[in-house]
């Protein structure tokens, strides 16, 4: 197999493509690969979309570490134990997004570093680096592993908000970042940010006002505002517990965490990850059938409904 990309940042969440070579071809329309990375300390297994008969998708798991780990390609059929066909590595790599989350983490509350951050004010990048950075920061943020206590306006959180100060907030505001604002509303503190006034009398809320920025505005204002369209189709972890399991819905993939304990075999966590996909799909396909259903009486009642009404208004004219 060969893989493309080699390496990927620690919050993962990019396309790998897998080429398959003629060692790793395994016959049969029910076969399934699964892609397994194990670092020093945990596991990750990922289910795979098959895009042409010699090429497939996964997305790239969220580590816990910069290393480079080993790569097993999987087959399984029903029935049958998961196969190693083939093997290779993969780097896991720091890279300037997650550099730039664990800095905005550690300043939170830092007025002198805060305000230090206002000169990319002065030189602000185009929209689409923005777009770029705002996923990359945001996703890198989300895969901190941030303290007990930690609060979007820092230690001393218990301040007055009426006190000027500059915050995360008015950072990921000012430079327009939708989704790094989507994930600093969902943490402690949050939603406090958004009407604390920085030295010039300026809150997020009306920092988003002034430069045009509607959506932002909307987000900080609507009370139960949905998140961005392009972030709700990223990984989100659906299970919790011995081994989590995220779910990426743009391409349907499925990847298992576990910790590396001895006497963990890959062939459980594949098990493991093929009995949650099972239940999972199972659970929606019943979700949909359960749709139908309603939709079907939903339909017959307003048929019925209109032929009651038709009754009883040609009824009333018959009277008159």
């Amino acid at each position: 197999m060969k893989l493309n990309p080699q390496q990927a940042p620690l919050y993962g969440d990019c396309l790998i493509s897998v080429l398959l070579t003629k060692d790793d071809s395994v016959e049969g329309d029910d076969v399934v690969f699964y892609l397994v990375f194990t670092g020093s300390a945990v596991q990750h297994c990922t289910s795979t979309r098959k895009v042409t008969s010699g090429t497939l998708e996964t997305i790239a798991p969220g580590h816990d570490c910069c290393e480079t780990v080993k790569v097993s390609l999987c087959v399984a059929k029903p029935g049958f134990p998961a196969l190693v066909v083939d093997e290779g590595s993969f780097q896991f790599v720091q890279d300037e997004a997650y550099d730039a989350a664990q800095f905005l983490a550690t300043c939170a509350g830092n007025q002198q570093a805060l305000n230090f951050t206002r000169f990319l004010d002065r030189s602000r990048p185009p929209s689409g680096d923005v777009e770029f950075l705002d996923e990359k920061v945001a996703l890198a943020f989300r895969h901190l592993k941030l303290p007990t206590g930690w609060n979007v306006l820092g230690a001393d959180h218990t301040l007055n908000e009426n006190i000027p100060r500059e915050t995360l907030m008015h950072f990921a505001v000012r430079l327009g970042l939708l989704r790094l604002t989507w994930f600093l509303l969902q943490q402690p503190g949050g939603r406090g940010a958004i009407s604390v006034p920085n030295s010039e009398g300026a809150t997020p809320v009306s920092l988003a006002l002034e430069r045009g920025y509607h959506k932002l505005h909307q987000l900080l204002t609507q009370e139960g505002a949905s998140e961005p369209d392009s972030w709700s189709i990223l990984s989100h972890t659906v299970h919790s517990g011995e081994y989590s399991v995220k779910y990426h819905r743009g391409l349907n993939i499925y990847t298992l965490t576990v910790e590396a304990k001895r006497g963990t075999g890959m062939e459980n966590n594949i098990s493991c990850l093929q009995t949650y996909i099972q239940s999972d799909q199972r659970t929606a396909a019943e979700a949909v059938l359960e749709r139908d259903h309603l939709c079907r009486y939903l339909r017959k009642s307003t048929a019925v409904h209109i032929l009651f009404h038709s009754i009883f208004q040609r009824r009333s004219q018959d009277r008159v």
